[in-house]
Formats: structure tokens, sequence, C-alpha cells
């Protein structure tokens, strides 16, 4: 007599299949999870990334115009004469300095509603003035200055910082500037809004035109 083997076959059950389904659930939704926290940390640190280079612009053609303050080329040509090389203020600064023999040119940074604004009026020797306004930087929460001095009678270089405007007498001029600027990124996006502080830039120049003078 021969015997034959039997083999039963059997399929998956609906219990296996949805244990499957179930499982292969978990997994994908912990990667898409893994993927929108990756996104969002990606967006926030380019968020940083681009308000801190936005700020180091600023900064520079702020300097810029700042090391400008009261330059007078004192030819023989030029018909410029710069009588206020600089007006202080706490949270502004107006610059004024000869561009070439015909033109002065008069340039103020203020915070206006929230962003750094450079206006620079030209002042030729013979025509009317023009002005423009361009913002060079957005979201701002902070723009100080602190002024160093230098008392006339003395002739001291630079003597002490005052404090704020009001602290700088009427026998001093200003000789050096120290300015804070904070910034933040754009606000419109939720996760930059709740989870990146503003980023502040500090920097000091010496304005070495008013030193020679």
């Amino acid at each position: 007599m021969k015997r034959h083997n039997r083999i039963d076959t059997k399929g998956i059950t609906l219990i296996e299949l949805l244990v499957v389904l179930v499982v292969c659930a978990i997994v994908i939704a912990g990667i898409y999870r893994l993927f929108i926290v990756q996104s969002k940390a990606y967006t926030v640190q380019d968020q940083v990334v681009e308000v801190q280079q936005s700020i180091r612009s600023a900064m520079e053609i702020l300097l810029r115009d700042l090391r400008m303050a009261g330059y007078d080329s004192d030819g023989i040509t030029s018909k410029i004469s710069i009588a206020n090389p600089i007006t202080p203020g706490d949270h502004s600064v107006t610059i004024n300095y000869e561009y070439d023999d015909t033109h002065r040119h008069e340039v103020t940074y203020s915070l206006n509603n929230g962003s750094l604004t450079r206006q620079l009026t030209i002042f030729p020797d013979v025509a009317p003035s023009s002005s423009t306004t361009e913002t060079i930087l957005e979201n701002v929460d902070a723009l100080n200055f602190r002024y160093g001095v230098d008392d006339i009678d003395t002739g001291d270089e630079m003597n002490r910082w005052a404090n704020n405007v009001a602290d700088i007498d009427t026998n001093e001029k200003v000789v050096a500037v120290r300015l804070v600027l904070t910034a933040k990124p754009d606000q419109t996006n939720p996760d930059v809004k709740n989870w990146v502080s503003p980023r502040t830039l500090t920097s000091a120049v010496t304005l070495r035109n008013q030193c020679l003078r």
C-alpha cells in the first residue's frame, strides 16, 4: 500500500492581515512624524540664518555711513562745508558728509513701524535737494545708540560714553558710536514665531573724521 503525504496549505487570515496593516500604519505614521519634525527644524534654522545675515547686512550699511560722518575734502574746488557732522539720537542718528565737490549727503537712520529705514537727502550747492527713503531691515525690535564723546576744551580723543543724548554736554562732540540692533524672523510662520527668539547684533565704530576735526 502506498502512503501519500498530504500537505495542507493555508492562506492569510483576516486577523493576520489586519495586524500587518496596523503595524504598517504605525511605521508610516512614525516616518511621517519624523519628516514633519525635521521639516520644521529646517525651516526654523533657515529663518534664523536669514535674519542673522540680514542684521549683519543692515549693520554694515549703517557703519559705512557712520564712518563717513563729517567727511569734508577741504579741496580748493569743493563748494561743500559740513557744519553739523552728526545729530545723535537715542534711537536714531543723522549723518552729514561731503559726497563730492558740489553735493552734500544727509543720511538718517530710524525705526519706523518695526522697520529700519535709511533716508538719504542730497543737497547740491545750487539746485533743490532731493530725498529718498528705503527699508533696509524689517521686523526690527530695537535700535539703540550710545555715543563716545570728546571734551572739546581738553582735546582728549574720547573721555567717556554718554548714557543717552541728554547726557552729552554742549562742550562735547561725538567721536564714536556704539549701536545695538535687534530683529526677529518673519512671524507669519507659527513655528518660527513660537521657537525663534529675536537676534541682537552689537557693534562700535570710531568716527575718524570727527577725531581729526
